[in-house]
């Protein structure tokens, strides 16, 4: 077994205390970019059925609000284009034409932008931003709505400093201080929170003090254990990462403020450690600690909302990391065993109901390697148009033989052409079958019966994604290469 990393740290004692008497909530996450997608009112009938209050959903579109309207769940909604909201004129605007769907308690709160208080961004824009985050609750206050409606930001840890020890350490940006403390006294003011997203997979992984994969499960069972000040342990970086953000508030003085953590998950495909069976450990011992309101070393006993990242997959989304974080495949299927309601039952969630799936059968490569070079343009040249990132080092499909990546990505193709036959020819290269590929760990998925989807066709480019030349195209040539001596 390997001995526990410790990392030391003798310093004076701080106290911080933020108590709010609530029990902590489990929100869900779901975003649309995806050539399967679930109907609205089939995503509001899974989360009800798996007893899930709380949603956010990355739109403010009319129809989604309205599938939600009257079904209690509480909604965030959000505006990733802060200049939309260029004056208070237009913050009023936007108000009024959703205001049906503010009452009683559809919308709760507002996002606005991406990471605003990131390195990519300059002054300029961080200001403007700020501008329309007060037009937006202005506008909400004038409606009687600023009660129970917040407009907000969320935050990752590029609006930190790097620190690669303890939590101690957290601070800001000194590039943006002025501004983020002109933010956090807005969220004082307003009685919101501070949001911030989680990524336990890469913060372990690529944090180089830790560089520990277990670091990253909440279990107790963790290689690296991070001493800090007051004789507070770590022992994950999920409460690593919070404390961390509250060290950084309190430097600020704003060590009242409530932490939420607007998006946290685990990816089961397309990343090193990404696997439904590493998935399924990370939310069996989150989720309890959630619901147990233990809070972190820093807060104990303060309950801490998150909101689970995500739904279901999103294979139409530009970079290939934020393709499979789904709890359910994009078919509505789910992927492992989890317990929404963090009580630790094994069981699996419950189904989405009313999926249609189109007839079982999948193209298939017909084995030809006559032109090995025209076998290759047809394989890069699909995976540009569908998500092949499956085939990646650490992927679920990342042992495939020749054959099975050159009908892996094919049958991607067809499937995301709603199994359009003309789909299926390849220049004479591949062919249908009624036979089901898949293997004991990669699926060779089946479209489901087109409702709102629309065919996958990359918009640029870089939209589409294939396996990186030095991985997975790497080990298509040695394949290749390999036939080619043995065709001799």
């Amino acid at each position: 077994m390997a001995s526990k990393m410790t990392i030391p740290v003798a310093c004076t004692l701080v106290v911080l205390f933020a108590g709010y008497g609530t029990e902590a909530i489990v929100g869900m996450n779901w975003g649309r970019e995806s050539a399967q997608r679930l109907l609205p009112s089939q995503v509001v009938d899974l989360l009800l059925q798996n007893g899930i209050g709380n949603a956010r959903v990355y739109t403010a579109q009319k129809d989604i609000l309205a599938a939600f309207s009257g079904s209690g769940i509480n909604l965030t909604v959000s505006i990733f284009n802060t200049l939309a909201i260029n004056s208070i004129q237009a913050a009023r605007a936007w108000v009024e034409e959703r205001h049906e769907f503010f009452i009683p308690t559809t919308i709760r709160s507002i996002y606005l932008g991406g990471y605003v208080f990131d390195k990519a961004h300059d002054k300029a824009y961080i200001s403007s931003s700020l501008q329309a985050l007060r037009w937006m609750q202005s506008a909400l206050n004038e409606r009687q709505l600023g009660q129970q409606v917040k407009a907000n930001f969320v935050h990752c840890g590029s609006a930190m400093k790097p620190n690669k020890t303890k939590p101690s350490e957290g601070e800001f940006l000194d590039e943006f201080k002025e501004e983020m403390l002109e933010y956090v006294q807005f969220l004082q003011e307003n009685d919101a929170p501070f949001v911030i997203q989680l990524f336990p997979t890469m913060e372990a992984i690529e944090t180089e003090s830790f560089d520990d994969i277990s670091f990253a499960f909440p279990d107790g069972k963790s290689n690296t254990i991070v001493k800090d000040i007051n004789g507070l342990v770590y022992t994950n970086v999920v409460e690593w990462q919070i404390d961390r953000f509250v060290w950084a508030l309190s430097k600020l003085n704003a060590s009242n403020l409530k932490i939420v953590v607007g998006q946290i998950g685990w990816p089961t495909d397309g990343y090193l450690h990404g696997n439904a069976t590493n998935a399924e450990r990370f939310w069996k011992h989150l989720l309890p600690w959630v619901t147990s309101n233990k809070g972190t070393p820093l807060r104990p006993g303060e309950p801490i909302d998150i909101f689970a990242h995500a739904l279901t997959d999103e294979t139409k989304m530009g970079f290939p990391l934020g393709r499979h974080w789904g709890i359910y495949r994009s078919n509505g299927e789910p992927k492992y065993k989890i317990d929404l309601s963090g009580q630790d039952r094994d069981i699996y969630p419950i189904t989405v109901k009313g999926i249609m799936h189109m007839p079982r059968r999948w193209c298939l490569f017909n084995g030809d390697h006559r032109d090995l070079g025209k076998v290759k343009r047809l394989f890069d040249w699909t995976c540009s148009r569908t998500d092949c990132s499956s085939l990646n080092p650490g992927g679920s499909c990342s042992s495939l033989s020749f054959e099975q990546n050159v009908s892996f990505a094919f049958n991607l193709y067809f499937q995301y052409q709603f199994q359009d036959e003309s789909a299926c020819d390849f220049e004479g290269l591949a062919g249908l079958s009624v036979e089901d590929p898949s293997t004991e760990d990669c699926v060779f998925p089946v479209e489901v019966v087109k409702g709102q989807q629309n065919n996958y066709v990359a918009l640029s480019a870089n939209y589409g994604w294939r396996p990186r030349p030095n991985h997975a195209l790497f080990a298509f040539w040695v394949w290749i290469s390999a036939l080619t001596i043995f065709f001799m």
